[in-house]
């Protein structure tokens, strides 16, 4: 074993493998590992600029008292890693030890416990005439806890014992950030393909194709701490303005520029603010031409210059998909601008044409894009985007059968919602809806949302998982389709008492939308023709009135209890700029001495200042919440109530649980 110090790093080269541990930030080190000659320049998730911690940092090689061999270490702030003879590593926060490398080999048996199984912290297995599959694998911890990771369809916020797969699906967003209840933070700093195992015996993270291993480790005090040093090394939100903050009205799908607006003029004659209207997918001609069909969007300019004289924002739906026919595919694919596939069928996508999918990860392709979209529809006066099938959407997920500029599908694809939005905001600094996203896509301006979810309270159970950890793993801006995406009868009581429900919930996130395909799809078409956009099905309405008086009052009270919040969500909006910090919160996130907190798992803190306890199930209309220490008010009768103890609820259903936090 043979370490060295090259400028601020620590390297060591053991047979055929060479180790680079660097610092990274505040009480942070980036390890990299390859069989290659040299590292690659790409730093991922880890673009921002590094902050100067030189005088924090320190580097000490020595001998290892019994083996007579090299030992090493580096220390970051609080934060070292201690390398034995063999190459291990161990972790440390502060002299205590939280993590170590999963080791049962014999190559040093003089120094340790002899094991015979052969299995390594870090391991190669070749790809035939290719790079590596690779895997590093950690000693797990008795009574350790694990959150962030992204959004995961399930109902689990602790992920310690669960399998994730890291790969981008419709309503699954894998963020390769992990927060741990030992005090640290760790990402896995690869775009492609894998997996990990948070398992009881050990900790597994695999690459299915890379050139090096790659990660990223911070330990500190608090996860507001581990998510302030984790956001300042990948970026942070923009701020968001306080006229996006109420309302965003959206449903599938508005087919023409007058159903547009006899929807913002109803809000506004019911004295309703509206700040957000949405236009869904195919008011387009085809897949591709990114542009309004003019025979049902005659006039988009007149129709923006009407909304934004009631002081509604617009967006429009954008997908990244081409179909064969579209005018542009001949073009897109002659430059090589769209993704390939290696085997079988030249298709990636088969919903109302058969289609590929432009290939962002390509800076040719974002510029061909944006020219489209500022021609068809930021000149006309469309405010933001919303970039649907952002994953990107494929008819089959097999990554290994899809190539991008920057790589194969298994060692990139996960990087693609990231660039997706990146080529909007550097135009526009605006925010996008976005469907996807991966590690860093923060600070894009990306508002991500669940996906296309069932209209279930299991589903909303899952949701609020999704949300505490997709905020722990640094994406402050997250959504919901309120009521969920797919219902099957609009006029359903128990969809009625759902919907509710999760508007409630929602009043309490970082963005109020409704949207939903509302069945039964029984609305016929617009035009007889295949293609364009009256070819396709609508669903039912969703605005505020379309359920019934008794809905409508509930979801308007609703909604002014949101527009008082306005000033609060603001203060948070500037404190994730400028911090990380989620507006979902865990209870453990403001309440980390509170062991009670880090077993919650149904209640969350809205900043800093609510806790809200929202109703999963039907026909519930009571329930217990927990009151940390302190003074609390519930918001529905102004009672105060001192803290460390769980208490029981009312939940009629004009509201749920909630709690101003008091001093």
């Amino acid at each position: 074993m043979k370490f060295w110090k090259e400028k601020e790093s620590l390297m060591w080269k053991h047979q055929y493998e060479t180790v680079m541990v660097t610092p990274w930030g505040k009480n942070a080190l980036r390890i990299r590992a390859t069989k290659y000659p040299g590292f690659t320049a790409h730093d991922w998730a880890l673009e921002e600029p590094v902050p100067d911690t030189a005088a924090d940092v320190s580097i000490e090689i020595g001998l290892d008292a019994l083996c007579r061999t090299d030992t090493a270490s580096i220390t970051n702030g609080r934060l070292c890693i201690r390398i034995d003879a063999a190459g291990i590593m161990t972790f440390y926060r502060d002299g205590q030890k939280f993590l170590k490398e999963y080791h049962r080999d014999y190559d040093q048996p003089s120094c340790r416990e002899s094991r015979c199984l052969r299995i390594r912290g870090r391991e190669y297995k070749a790809i035939v005439g290719g790079d590596y599959a690779i895997t590093a694998r950690f000693e797990s911890n008795d009574g350790e806890k694990i959150y962030g990771m992204g959004q995961y369809q399930q109902p689990y916020l602790d992920l310690k014992g669960c399998t994730l797969e890291l790969a981008q699906r419709n309503s699954q967003i894998s963020i390769p950030f992990a927060v741990s209840s030992l005090g640290y933070g760790f990402l896995w700093n690869h775009p492609g393909v894998g997996n990990v195992v948070f398992g009881k015996n050990y900790t597994e993270w695999e690459a299915k194709a890379a050139k090096q291993l790659d990660y990223w480790i911070t330990a500190d005090d608090s996860p507001a701490k581990i998510l302030e040093n984790y956001t300042e090394v990948t970026g942070r939100t923009p701020m968001i303005s306080e006229e996006l903050l109420g309302l965003w009205q959206c449903k599938l799908r508005y087919r023409t520029q007058e159903e547009v607006l006899g929807v913002a003029r109803k809000y506004k004659e019911l004295g309703i603010p509206l700040d957000v209207i949405v236009i869904d997918f195919f008011h387009w001609t085809r897949q591709g031409d990114w542009k309004f069909d003019k025979e049902y969007w005659p006039d988009p300019k007149s129709m923006c210059d009407e909304l934004h004289s009631m002081g509604t924002k617009v967006v429009v739906s954008v997908w990244p998909t081409v179909d064969k026919k579209s005018e542009n595919f001949g073009e897109l694919l002659e430059r090589g601008l769209l993704i390939q596939t290696e085997h079988g069928s030249n298709q990636t996508y088969e919903f109302q044409g058969d289609c590929l999918t432009i290939d962002v990860t390509n800076p040719e392709a974002q510029a061909y894009l944006w020219e489209k979209c500022r021609q068809n529809y930021y000149d006309y006066g469309i405010d933001m985007f919303w970039l649907d099938n952002a994953e990107p959407d494929y008819s089959v997920y097999d990554y290994d059968n899809y190539r991008y500029y920057l790589g194969t599908g298994l060692e990139v694809s996960n990087l693609y919602p990231k660039l997706y939005t990146k080529t909007f905001y550097e135009q526009t600094k605006a925010l996008s809806l976005v469907r996807c996203g991966w590690a860093g896509i923060q600070k894009y301006a990306s508002l991500l949302w669940s996906g296309d979810i069932p209209s279930t309270f299991e589903s909303l159970r899952d949701q609020i998982s999704a949300g505490l950890n997709m905020g722990l793993a640094g994406i402050p801006w997250w959504t919901t389709d309120i009521g969920g995406f797919m219902t099957d009868d609009v006029a359903d009581a128990d969809f009625h008492e759902l919907l509710l429900r999760w508007f409630e919930f929602a009043v309490f996130s970082p963005i109020l939308r409704m949207h939903g395909d509302r069945g039964p799809h029984d609305i016929p078409p617009l035009s007889d023709k295949e293609w364009g956009g009256g070819s396709l099905f609508t669903g039912q309405s969703n605005e505020l009135w379309s359920y019934g008086g008794e809905v409508f009052d509930i979801l308007k009270k609703q909604l002014e209890l949101r527009l008082s919040l306005k000033p609060y969500i603001e203060k948070l909006m500037r404190e994730a700029s400028e911090t990380g910090a989620p507006l979902l919160r865990t209870m453990f996130y403001e309440f980390p001495d509170d062991p009670h907190c880090w077993e919650l798992d149904d209640q969350y803190m809205f900043g800093n200042q609510y806790l809200v306890a929202p109703i999963l199930q039907l026909g519930q209309r009571e329930r217990e919440v927990y009151l940390p220490d302190g003074s609390w008010k519930n918001l529905s009768d102004n009672r105060i109530f001192e803290g460390k103890k769980t208490i029981p609820c009312d939940a009629p259903l004009d509201l749920i649980p909630v709690f101003e936090r008091l001093g």
